[in-house]
This record gives C-alpha cells, structure tokens and sequence, in this order.
C-alpha cells in the first residue's frame, strides 16, 4: 500500500528509537481506520528508502507488529493489516493518548500558561495539521 508511508514522520531527534516511532505510528493508523484490515504495508525495502533508514530498523518494527498480532507475513506479498478481533470504540482510541496529555498538561503548567492559553494554542495546532 503506498499511501501508508506518506503518513510516516520520523523524528531521528526525539530520544524515541525509530522502529518505536514507526509501531506506533502504524498502530495509531490501525487504530484510526487509515490502515484497514487486508491493506499491504510497503515492503521493507521500500519503506527504508522512502524513509531513508536502515532496512533492519522497518524489519525489526514489523517483527514487533506481526508477533503482536497487528500484521501477518503474507508469503510473496508482504505484510497485511490483520483482521482485528474487534474494532476499537473513540474512547478506547482517545485512552491511548492519556499518557501524551498528561506531559502536555504538565509542560502548560510549568510554562505558566492558563487553560484558555493551552486551548486556543492547540486549537490552532488542530485547525492546522487535522484536515
């Protein structure tokens, strides 16, 4: 599927290991129905020169999601999104980035910004990058 790696942002400056960065990037796009079940993610070859990473690094994030149950090897075809036992609900998917808003919220307080401050601020992030 080629449009998966466009969807792909890598930050090689965030302290988070790559392969982390990709499984979790492909689980939010599961997750969100941008990634369905029988899709094809781009082969391993592919995905390292469009992302310009190591082969091993998309290798090793792959090996993490089929032994997950996210992916299955489809032998001479590549990885498939696999059938999802059920399809997670919005909040399920909002619990999921519980952990991010709570370094947000903590990050505001320590800068000092009120609650109208933060809103507005990731209102227009929002408005911004959500289209």
């Amino acid at each position: 599927m080629q449009h998966s790696s466009l969807l792909l942002q890598l930050s090689p400056s965030s302290g988070e290991p790559i392969y982390r960065q990709l499984i979790e990037q492909i689980k939010r796009m599961i997750a969100s129905g941008q990634l369905n079940a029988g899709d094809y993610l781009p082969s391993v070859r592919q995905l390292a020169v469009e992302l310009e990473v190591n082969p091993m690094t998309i290798s090793k994030a792959y090996g993490f999601l089929e032994s997950h149950g996210d992916v299955s090897r489809i032998r001479g075809k590549g990885m498939m999104i696999a059938e999802l036992a059920h399809e997670e609900n919005v909040a399920a998917r909002l619990q999921k980035l519980s952990p991010l808003a709570e370094i947000l919220v903590q990050q505001c307080q320590q800068l000092g910004l009120n609650k109208q401050q933060t809103l507005e601020w990731l209102t227009h992030k929002l408005e911004k990058e959500l289209k």
